[in-house]
């Protein structure tokens, strides 16, 4: 089925609801003093809904979106599974990884590995 949208003057199609499709998770990450905090929009998944995986500087989410098998004439609620996986700048503490959802959001706190972090240097003075 194929839904169009005419705006006046054009007739434009808008989605062609295939049933399954591939959602692409899009992400904001940024860097503080000692780890990266990265935040993607998940609305509607829980955490059981989600799989996080951390190895060195590698980060892979994977989840899915369960669709309903109602008939839509227009869908564009993201519906299927996704995997994004991305590599850090640095290497990741695996083991100190916090993650939490709150109002559809994720958000990653990956601690730098120690040997990532910036070091202080004191300079003595003769």
């Amino acid at each position: 089925m194929t839904f169009y949208l005419q705006p006046y003057p054009y007739r434009r199609a808008v989605r062609r609801w295939s049933g399954n499709t591939q959602h692409a998770l899009g992400v904001n990450i940024r860097e503080e003093d000692d780890a990266y905090v990265l935040s993607s929009l998940v609305p509607g998944l829980k955490a059981e809904d989600l799989n996080i995986q951390v190895l060195d500087d590698v980060v892979r989410i994977e989840g899915e979106y369960k669709a309903d098998e109602a008939e839509y004439l227009l869908n564009e609620l993201p519906n299927g599974s996704f995997t994004r996986t991305l590599r850090m700048p640095a290497s990741i503490e695996a083991d100190r990884v916090e993650a939490k959802i709150v109002d559809g959001v994720l958000t990653l706190n990956l601690p730098k590995a120690e040997s990532a972090r910036p070091k202080k240097i004191k300079i003595s003075v003769n």
